[in-house]
C-alpha cells in the first residue's frame, strides 16, 4: 500500500513553519495514542504514521530530501513509526514546568544586601564617613569558588551527563525537570573543599568605608557595587544598598531642604521686641524681633537650610516665636502685672485686639440663641 503524503498525515501544508508542524503533530499524537485507545490498531496505525511523517518533517535535511524526491528520498531513513517524540513534548512541558533543552544555567549573580545607618542631622547635612561591619558571604579562596579540593575539579552528573535536567515518562508525555541530584547545576563534587566544604563560598564579617554625601534624608540609599552576597557557581557577587535613617534632632525639625525650630521669648520681649541670637547648623545669626510678636509668628532666614543632594537651591531655617507665660511671680512681679492689668481696664483693650475681637464674637453668637 503506498505511504500517504506526510504533509496530508499531519495536515499542513509544505510551505508550513516549524512550530505548526510541532504543535499539528502533538494534536495528533495525542488522540491517537495507543494509551488513549487501546486494542484499536486503526488508532496505532495512524500514531505510527504520524511519528514517521513528525520525523521526516522535523529535520530540515530530510524534510528538504523529501520535498524533493518525495518518500524515495528518505526511504530506510526513518525509524517506521517508533520515533523518538519526547523532544516535541520535551518542549512543550519545559516552558510550562521551567525546563528546556540542553538545561538551565545556575549561574547567578549573588543577593542584595541591606544595611540601617543611623545619622546625626548635622552629619546627613554636612556629610561624612563611617565605618561599617556586616556579615556576608565571600568566594572560597582555596577552592576559588569552584568547591572542589584545591587540584580537583567538579566531574559531570551522573544522572544528567552534565546537562542539569532529566526527563520523566509520564505515560506517553515526556517532561524535562531539574536534575534531583546535581540540583540543576550539571555538575557533582566528589572531593569537596575542606574550607566550605563544597559550598564554593564562606561566611565572614567585612568592615566597609561608607562616604555619606552631604544633604542626605531619611530613605535615601548608598549603592556599594559588588559587596553583597557572593554568587552561585561563580556568578558575580551582588549589591550592598546603605540606606540612610536621621536621628530627630533636639531643636531642629528638618522639611525636605528647610529647617524648623521653636524660639522661645517672654511675656516682656515679645511686646517690646529686639534681636536675639538663634542658632543654626552651622553658627549663630541675629534675629530680629519686632515689638508685638504672638505666638505662632514665623520668621524666614534665607539660606540657613539643607542644600538638597538632587540639587537645587539651599533651604531656609524657619524660626516659629513661642511666647512664654511667666510662672512662679515674685511679689513684685505680681504687682507690676496686676497694675498692668488695671492699666489695660482703663484705657481700653488696643494692647490686646485679638482678645477684643473674639470676645465681641463669640457675645454675638450667644445672643443669637435668643432670637
Amino acid at each position: 500500500m503506498s505511504k500517504r503524503d506526510y504533509y496530508e498525515v499531519l495536515g499542513v501544508s509544505q510551505g508550513t513553519s516549524d512550530g505548526d508542524i510541532k504543535k499539528a503533530y502533538r494534536r495528533i499524537a495525542m488522540k491517537h495514542h495507543p494509551d488513549r485507545n487501546p486494542d484499536n490498531k486503526e488508532a496505532e496505525e495512524k500514531f505510527k504514521e504520524a511519528n514517521e511523517a513528525f520525523e521526516v518533517l522535523s529535520d530540515s535535511q530530510k524534510r528538504s530530501r523529501y520535498d524533493q524526491y518525495g518518500h524515495a528520498g528518505v526511504e530506510g531513513q526513518t525509524s517506521a513509526g517508533t520515533a523518538d517524540f519526547s523532544d516535541i513534548f520535551g518542549d512543550i512541558f519545559g516552558d510550562i514546568f521551567g525546563g528546556g533543552r540542553g538545561g538551565r544555567s545556575h549561574v547567578r549573580k549573588g543577593a542584595d544586601l541591606r544595611y540601617n545607618l543611623d545619622l546625626s542631622l548635622e552629619e546627613a547635612v554636612h556629610g561624612t564617613a563611617v565605618k561599617i561591619r556586616i556579615p556576608t558571604t565571600v568566594t572560597c579562596g582555596p577552592c576559588d569558588g569552584t568547591g572542589a579540593k584545591p587540584g580537583t575539579q567538579p566531574t559531570d552528573c551522573s544522572a544528567c551527563g552534565g546537562h542539569g535536567q532529566v526527563r520523566m515518562q509520564q505515560g506517553f508525555f515526556s517532561v524535562q525537570q531539574t536534575c534531583p541530584r546535581c540540583q540543576g547545576t550539571g555538575r557533582q563534587i566528589k572531593d569537596p573543599c575542606n574550607s566550605c566544604h563544597g559550598r564554593g563560598s564562606v561566611d565572614e564579617t567585612k568592615t566597609l568605608s561608607v562616604k555619606v554625601p552631604a544633604g542626605v534624608d531619611t530613605g535615601d540609599r548608598i549603592r556599594l557595587s559588588g559587596e553583597g552576597q557572593a554568587g552561585v557557581h561563580g556568578g558575580p557577587p551582588g549589591d550592598l544598598y546603605v540606606e540612610t535613617a536621621v536621628r530627630p534632632h533636639e531643636i531642629f525639625q528638618r522639611d525636605g531642604p528647610n529647617l524648623h525650630c521653636e524660639i522661645p521669648i517672654s511675656f516682656a520681649d515679645a511686646a517690646l521686641g529686639g534681636e536675639f541670637e538663634v542658632p543654626t547648623l552651622n553658627s549663630r545669626v541675629k534675629l530680629k524681633i519686632p515689638p508685638g510678636a504672638q505666638t505662632g509668628k514665623l520668621f524666614r532666614l534665607r539660606n540657613k537650610g539643607v542644600t538638597p543632594i538632587r540639587g537645587g537651591g539651599t533651604g531656609d531655617l524657619m524660626c516659629r516665636v513661642v511666647v512664654e507665660t511667666p510662672v512662679h511671680l515674685t511679689k513684685r512681679q505680681k504687682e507690676i502685672m496686676e497694675e498692668f492689668q488695671e492699666i489695660q481696664k482703663i484705657e481700653g483693650n488696643k494692647q490686646s485686639p485679638k482678645k477684643a475681637s473674639w470676645f465681641d464674637g463669640v457675645k454675638k453668637f450667644v445672643d443669637g440663641f435668643g432670637t
